[in-house]
Formats: structure tokens, sequence, C-alpha cells
């Protein structure tokens, strides 16, 4: 017998890395490991997160706005914020869901499109997890259509006043501000809501099967006044809300193999442990198969995610590009997590193992942030030139 080697080992796709790149990357495993990771079964069981307290001990690390420049953010290179959410996402979705919205959507929205003075009052205190940012688009009847929103925002003298409803919403009950988007007389807008403002309120979605450890909400606006300066001065139209959705998909292009490579590694010492006619399980060909298919795609899957994220530091990608990244990588890692259960037999029903718990944290993130069949039709009309939503 040979040693066996990590999945992501097979094509030493390390090198490709720079020291700087695998030293983020080493810092997050590690710290996940030790202060995340042994609990976040029992949050999925419970339904319930600390966000608060993780949002504290990850803006500690420099996570929370990390590839943003100032302000308290670190500035780092697209691929090293691709590692860091894979990491995240290796111990669950719903943690790099947290990281993801607040600085891909909230944070990102707020450094993008903002004031100085928004930018001042929000970004150092949301990079230190002092503050936590949710991002109000989808709503109940508009997901996947988001130009058909019914949230408005009228002007009231000098002010604006917003009503409407947000849903599927990450971190909108422990939110200290709102990125709401919202139809106005001048098109589609952004708005920054303090959430202590009168007239927002929240409730959790509650009996989900999925991104248990997550708090999703629906967000209520009624009457919601605000004052001029609450505007996103550099978002007009559906431009400003798809910019900050590219942002948060470049991170579940890393993500999602996060998910995949803890399935996968957790089928391989599963596979050489358990033994059944007198021999592991993976001395058999069919689990051989199993595990060398799983392997050969997350390989696949991460040369892919590595190849954007260059591109993204060299200013090159493009959000048809994304819309490839994620197609193929929340697909594959989904089929990998299925494939991993079947490895693990019943065990793998239990979360006594992490199997289960990320194949059904994938089927939210196989539709949330633009779902398969809109990526689809992404890749369909960069092909073909003719766009097919209608």
């Amino acid at each position: 017998m040979s040693s066996p080697i990590a999945p992501l080992d097979l094509v030493a796709s390390d090198t490709l890395l720079s020291e700087e790149e695998r030293a983020i990357r080493e810092t997050v495993r590690s710290f996940l490991d030790a202060e995340v990771r042994p609990h976040v079964a029992d949050w999925f069981e419970a339904g319930d997160l600390p966000a608060r307290d993780l949002a504290r001990s990850l803006g500690s690390l420099g996570l929370l706005g990390m590839h943003l420049e100032g302000y308290g953010c670190a500035g780092t290179s697209a691929v090293s914020y691709g590692l860091a959410c894979l990491e995240l996402e290796a111990v669950d979705s719903g943690i790099r869901s947290l990281v993801s919205v607040q600085g891909s959507l909230a944070m990102f929205a707020i450094w993008a499109y903002g004031t100085d003075a928004h930018k001042e009052q929000w970004l150092p205190r949301m990079a230190t997890g002092e503050a936590i940012g949710c991002f109000g688009l989808t709503e109940p009847d508009f997901g996947s259509n988001p130009a058909g929103m019914r949230t408005s925002a009228r002007r009231d003298g000098a002010d604006w006043v917003l009503d409407g409803t947000k849903m599927w919403i990450t971190n909108g009950s422990v939110a200290d501000v709102a990125v709401v988007w919202a139809q106005t007389d001048d098109g589609i807008r952004g708005f920054v809501v303090p959430t202590d403002t009168p007239g927002f309120s929240t409730s959790p979605v509650k009996h989900k099967l999925s991104l248990r450890a997550s708090v999703t909400s629906e967000l209520v606006l009624d009457g919601v006044r605000l004052p001029s300066d609450a505007l996103l001065p550099g978002a007009r139209g559906l431009a400003g809300p798809l910019g900050c959705l590219a942002e948060a998909r470049f991170g579940i292009v890393f993500g999602a193999l996060g998910a995949a490579r803890d399935c996968l590694q957790t089928a391989i010492d599963y596979s050489l442990t358990r033994v059944q006619f007198d021999r592991p399980i993976a001395a058999f060909q069919l689990t051989q198969e199993k595990l060398a298919n799983m392997a050969l795609e997350l390989q696949k899957g991460y040369l892919l995610a590595l190849h954007l994220g260059r591109l993204k530091d060299a200013g090159l990608i493009t959000p048809q590009m994304v819309s490839v990244g994620k197609l193929n990588n929340v697909r594959e890692s989904l089929a990998i997590a299925r494939e991993a259960r079947t490895v693990l037999g019943g065990n793998g029903i239990t979360l006594e193992y992490p199997v289960l718990r990320h194949a059904n944290n994938l089927e939210s993130v196989l539709t949330y942030e633009g779902t398969s069949e809109i990526h689809t039709l992404v890749v369909g009309q960069a092909l073909t030139g003719i766009p097919a939503y209608r």
C-alpha cells in the first residue's frame, strides 16, 4: 500500500498558490477547526447560530470584507478571499453565507455605491463584526426576476418612505444595517437602512431543512422613513444589486468546493476504516471508482475557481464567467456530497458525520444568488447571443 494523498493534491495544485495565499488558507482553516467545527453540527441541529459572537470572531481574524480596500478591510486578493470561502464552507455553508453576505453584499454595496459618510459610518464597524449587515433584494414573489420587485421608495418632502417585504434574507434578524433595493420614480435604487428605524421589522424563517446554522429572515418595511442621504448614489437600476451578486457568486465558486472537499475526505477516511467482508471498503473497486470520480470533479472545479480568481485579480472577469463557475462548481459539489453519502451507508444520514448536512446546505446554494437554471441561461446567451429568459 502507498500513502494516501489529499484529493486536491492529485495534480499538485498548491504549486499554483503564492506563499501568502497558502498562509491565509491555513490561518483560516486552523481557526475554524479549533473554534467553529466542533460546534457546527449542534448549531445545525438546533437551527440556530450565535451570529453576533461569531461575527466578532471572524472580524478579528480579518475575514469580513477582506477583499475590500480601506476602512479597516484587509484588501486581499480575490484568490485569497476565495480560499477563505472554501475553508469556511468546508465547515458549513451557513458560516460562509454569513461572511459572504456581510462582505460581498452589504459591505460591498456600501463600499462601491455609497457616500463617504456611509462608508465611514458603517464599514469599519462591519469589518470588525461589531455591526452586522444584510442585503434586501429578493421578495416573496420575485427571486429570479428582481426587476419585478414591489418594494417601493417614494419621496415625501426631503425624506424617502419605503414600503415592502423582502424574503430569504441572510443575517436579517441580527443585522444592524440593511441595504434595501426598491422601485422609485427613477428606477430601482438602493438605500442604507439602519434596522432600528421605525417601521422596519424582521421575523426568522422557521422549519428550514437546509442552512440551519444560518440566520434567514423576512424583512418588512412599513412606512420606513429615511433621510435623503440614505440613498446609495452610485447605483442606478439593476446594475447595482447585480454587481453585488457577482461579488458574492464569486465566493460561492470557491466555497461550494469546500463542502465537497469535506464530504470527499470524510468518505475516504470512512472507507479506510469501515470493514466489510474482512477488508476495508476502500479496497473494493466500486468504492474506489466513486472516490476517483468525486476527486476528479473536485480537482477540475478547483482549477476553474483558481483560474477565475486570477482573472478577477487581473480585472478581466465577467459576470458570464462567474456564472460558469457557480453553475459548474455548485452542481458538481452537490453531486459529490450525494455520492459521498452512499459510501457512508446508513451512517451518512447522521450528524455524527458532515456529509448529509453539506448536501442539505448545497441544495440552498444551488438556488440562491442565481438558480442553476438562470446561470444556464446566462451561459446560453453568451454562446448564442440570444436571451432566453422569457
